[in-house]
């Protein structure tokens, strides 16, 4: 969400943070958090709500989610009372959370999952209404989660009333710090301050860009934009293109496998934005993809890049752990094309020849060398290459 208000002009001398800690415990998130949030399905209808979010709890435990790494269940805006109590505390809905946020946090416990909630750097939230936002509220609030039992603070950017980006961001990961419990921080700047330079210590990971539609278009942008920075990120310090919208129908099904692809070769947070209570096997088939998941969850933590970009057709590369490489063919174009590749290319090391594992039919090759696919308009073919034993 954003109310696009003026970026806070920051000059070179303002990458405080960059490269260092600053007691963030970066082991919170050595690989992108993977998990659900309501807004990219619900944004502040009254379909948002504690049913709708347990609900969400007992389908990843039910269909295999938990188990293919998604533990994070998220909140996002709307989930408070428009003012504080009299003591300044936020106030959930008691119409949406009749039980309270602690009694959720603790379901999603039970079942093995991870809790997170939602606020603004700001004086309120971007909903419309005007729910209070945590800004000169930063302690109280944190402490406030902390007794909820959250595990996880998305911290968005709207009414920030141009104070500066690196003093507000800071001042909530000292609060959260302070509370003493592990707590993801995930940075929802939009990019306008240009993040990826001073969050690193700050925060475990950022948006890049503004906020993501359900449309090839908005997809499309913000993976360019986001592929351009691979290399500020890393084990712990993430670049975020923001949440999935695999399921949510403005899209086809081969456009949602190249978004999911994409996000995974990027090491990009792996949030699901669709409503889970009514997906299609065809969308629990993307989300369940374990071999590109496991592209996204690579430790040793590198940002794929583009290699080589020409009339919309692309060829990106990601480094891996046991020395291969992911590789996609990316057609972004409206007809359908033949892209190639080489293990050289990629940055592969000679040898006499390499195991090609295709994610999406999974289905295991031997090539001398050259990596290529018939790629469909729009379409992603993603590879696991290696060279033969």
């Amino acid at each position: 969400m954003s109310d696009q208000q003026p970026a806070t002009d920051l000059g070179p001398d303002r990458a405080a943070g960059s490269g260092l800690d600053h007691g963030l415990d970066l082991s919170l998130a050595p690989t992108p958090p993977m998990g659900w949030n309501n807004w990219n399905t619900t944004n502040d209808r009254p379909e948002f709500n504690e049913e709708m979010v347990l609900a969400t709890a007992d389908f990843f435990v039910s269909s295999g989610l938990r188990d293919a790494g998604y533990v994070y269940i998220n909140l996002d805006d709307c989930w408070a009372l428009p003012e504080r109590d009299r003591h300044g505390d936020l106030v959930p809905d008691p119409v949406r959370f009749p039980h309270g946020i602690a009694a959720v946090a603790d379901y999603v416990h039970s079942k093995g999952l991870k809790f997170g909630i939602y606020t603004s750097a700001g004086s309120h939230t971007c909903s419309p209404v005007g729910f209070p936002g945590a800004l000169d509220h930063e302690e109280q609030d944190a402490l406030l989660f902390a007794s909820y039992g959250v595990d996880y603070l998305k911290y968005d950017n709207c009414h920030n009333e141009g104070r500066d980006a690196v003093q507000r961001y800071t001042r909530m990961r000292d609060a959260l710090l302070a509370t003493g419990r592990p707590i993801v921080y995930s940075i929802c700047e939009w990019g306008q301050n240009s993040p990826w330079t001073w969050a690193r210590g700050v925060g475990h990971l950022w948006r890049t860009t503004g906020d993501i539609e359900d449309t090839w278009a908005s997809m499309l942008a913000i993976a360019k934009q986001n592929l351009a920075l691979a290399e500020y990120a890393g084990p712990g310090h993430w670049n975020d293109p923001d949440m999935l919208e695999v399921g949510n129908g403005g899209m086809n099904d081969v456009e949602y496998r190249s978004h999911f692809s994409l996000w995974a070769v990027m090491a990009a947070p792996l949030l699901i934005g669709s409503d889970l209570r009514t997906v299609t096997p065809q969308t629990m088939e993307i989300l369940l993809n374990t071999e590109v998941i496991a592209l996204d969850q690579d430790p040793l933590g590198v940002q794929g890049a583009p290699v080589r970009s020409e009339g919309g057709l692309h060829v990106l590369a990601k480094p891996l752990a046991d020395g291969g490489r992911g590789v996609a063919l990316f057609n972004e174009t409206d007809q359908a094309a033949r892209i190639v590749t080489t293990a050289a290319e990629v940055g592969l090391p000679a040898a006499d020849g390499y195991q090609v594992r295709d994610l999406w039919a999974h289905e295991t090759q031997k090539c001398g060398g050259t990596v290529e696919a018939e790629v469909p308009a729009h379409g992603t073919a993603v590879y696991r290459v290696t060279a033969a034993e």
